[in-house]
């Protein structure tokens, strides 16, 4: 196998607050407020949803352009719920500026169900963890 990503996290002096480096970018990871930390960065679930988002995103325009379809401004919210009882869900929302046709909207959500973030997400995945 070969890797597509990779990100490594250094701990910083403030509980819960870590410096991420993915390739050449660099940014900040916390908490929230509520949970002990100084809510300076993403937590670790909203890295998780804004990567669904992201691929969403990226996929949906891969798509228009390879079928040259011109789909206008978009934004893809993404909300990830949990409850005691430990089910856990994902919620997707694509909202178009400019009103599409239902049949581009079905089409458009097979493409969604096929995004490799979405796929990796919708398998069971192996971790594998090593103590260096």
């Amino acid at each position: 196998m070969s890797v597509i990503a990779s990100a490594k996290v250094q701990t910083l002096t403030a509980p819960w607050k870590g410096e991420v480096t993915s390739g050449t970018h660099q940014f900040i990871t916390d908490k929230p407020e509520a949970a002990g930390g100084h809510d300076t960065g993403p937590a670790p679930y909203d890295f998780l949803t804004a990567s669904l988002a992201s691929c969403t995103m990226i996929t949906l325009r891969m798509y228009a352009k390879h079928k040259e379809i011109e789909l206008g401004d978009f934004q893809v919210e993404v909300d990830f719920h949990s409850n005691r009882e430990q089910q856990e869900k994902i919620e997707r929302r694509v909202i178009f500026t400019q009103p599409i046709s239902q049949d581009l909207k079905e089409k458009l959500l097979n493409v969604c169900s096929k995004t490799p973030v979405t796929k990796t997400l919708l398998r069971s995945l192996d971790i594998e963890t090593v103590i260096l």
